[in-house]
């Protein structure tokens, strides 16, 4: 029995590295499996890192409608104009022509100045000022509207100071600020988009780009019918347990060099926040990998032709990064969508990325986050075999078939024959 159950294991390696061989050589040949396993993840994080190496915005410009052309109106708009955040561009008549300029996007934003903003500063009145900002850039209008807030407080000190009779420094300080506040970004130090968001969008690209490759390795092997191949090392079910590992071997061999260049040289590249521990970025990355792995292998046995894997990956790509709960907070996704989204290891990879690399966090912290890859890892294996054990039997009875149809024609060429021959 020891010697049977040896020889089993030293079959059932001998057919995963054949397999594994084989996978290597159609992924190597496959000019469009390596479009996506290797020139799309090396470039397009570049491409994406460089636009948004800036990290934040800075002079934004801005239209300014004067009303009020006063001492005061004047002040704030020199002061709002001293920001290194945004830039007034132009100095408008009325709205009608500051509207003209952000419709044509010259402009990002309007300050709208009343005409009684002076006079009711004077006579000891609140006084208003309108901000208006293009919504569809989120830091553009970040940067309006937070400089306008600053450059507005600013002066209400000043005109405390002004109304306080307070004789020393010391006093004015204490009317104007008496408890001080001071705001530390914890995690995103420099406040840019670029720390918040890129390590997120690389976690991603790992998923999507796996998958993608897998599923237009299927969809030709489809095409060009390669599954025979198979069937002579799965003629019994573990068979295609060593199918699965052995193409699974290869694409985690070519991924694991992959994520070490989109983690660890791509933030170096672009000097992005990076303060994790390599054991537990191992740690993560191999389930993460695994996951992403049987994934898709198993999205590209159900997808049947694999222009259909390449739409439907394209298309969920932005959904993904919001249901990982960066874009938007975790807590105000709906439960069903929560739900929904614990199907894609890209959902956990991206937290637990997040918590390792922004926040220094070690295994233990994302403990939840690592036993559901894990469990995504168990639950996608045994279904890529019951999918692929389906399609190799699939395949077998059409070779049979299609056997037992030759058989019959060769038969019935024969009788012919003979039948020609007795007549002639």
């Amino acid at each position: 029995m020891g010697k049977g159950f040896l020889k089993q294991i030293s079959e059932g390696v001998h057919d995963m590295c054949y397999i594994w061989a084989k996978e290597m050589k159609y992924t190597i040949r496959d000019e469009g499996v390596l479009i996506f396993f290797i020139l799309v993840p090396l470039l397009y994080p570049l491409l994406y890192s460089w636009a948004y190496n800036n990290e934040v915005v800075h002079e934004v410009t801005v239209a300014v409608v004067d009303m009020s052309n006063s001492s005061a109106s004047r002040e704030f708009i020199r002061e709002y104009d001293a920001s290194p955040d945004v830039k007034v561009a132009f100095k408008c008549n009325d709205m009608t022509e500051a509207k003209d300029l952000v419709q044509k996007q010259v402009a990002h934003g309007i300050v709208y100045i009343p005409a009684e903003f002076s006079q009711k500063i004077n006579r000891m009145q609140q006084a208003h000022i309108s901000v208006y900002c293009d919504m569809s850039l989120m830091l553009t209008y970040k940067a309006i509207f937070q400089t306008a807030q600053a450059v507005a407080s600013k002066i209400n000190e000043k005109i405390q100071i002004a109304l306080s009779g307070n004789f020393t420094k010391r006093d004015e300080l204490v009317a104007t600020n008496p408890l001080n506040v001071e705001s530390v970004q914890i995690f995103n130090p420099t406040g840019g988009y670029g720390s918040f968001i890129i390590p997120a969008v690389l976690m991603l690209i790992i998923q999507q780009t796996l998958v993608l490759g897998i599923g237009l390795s299927a969809g030709t092997a489809r095409e060009n019918n390669r599954y025979q191949d198979l069937v002579p090392i799965s003629r019994h079910y573990n068979g295609t347990f060593r199918i699965v590992l052995g193409k699974s071997l290869c694409y985690f061999m070519i991924y694991l060099v992959i994520s070490a260049y989109l983690l660890l040289v791509v933030p170096k590249i672009f000097s992005f926040t990076s303060i994790f521990h390599i054991r537990p970025l191992i740690g993560l990355i191999v389930p993460y990998l695994l996951a992403s792995i049987f994934f898709g292998m198993f999205v590209s046995c159900i997808i049947r032709y694999r222009e259909n894997v390449m739409l439907l990956v394209v298309f969920a790509s932005i959904p993904l990064l919001f249901l990982s709960g960066i874009s938007w907070p975790q807590s105000n996704i709906p439960g069903y969508w929560q739900g929904f989204s614990w199907l894609f290891p890209s959902t956990f990879g991206v937290r637990g990325f997040i918590r390792l690399n922004s926040m220094g966090a070690t295994l233990q912290d994302i403990a939840p986050e690592y036993r559901a890859l894990w469990y995504q890892v168990i639950a996608y294996f045994l279904a890529t075999c019951a999918v692929y054990r389906y399609q190799i039997i699939s395949t077998r009875h059409r070779a049979t078939n299609r056997i037992e149809v030759i058989k019959e024609r060769a038969r019935q060429i024969i009788e012919k024959r003979k039948l020609r021959k007795a007549n002639a």
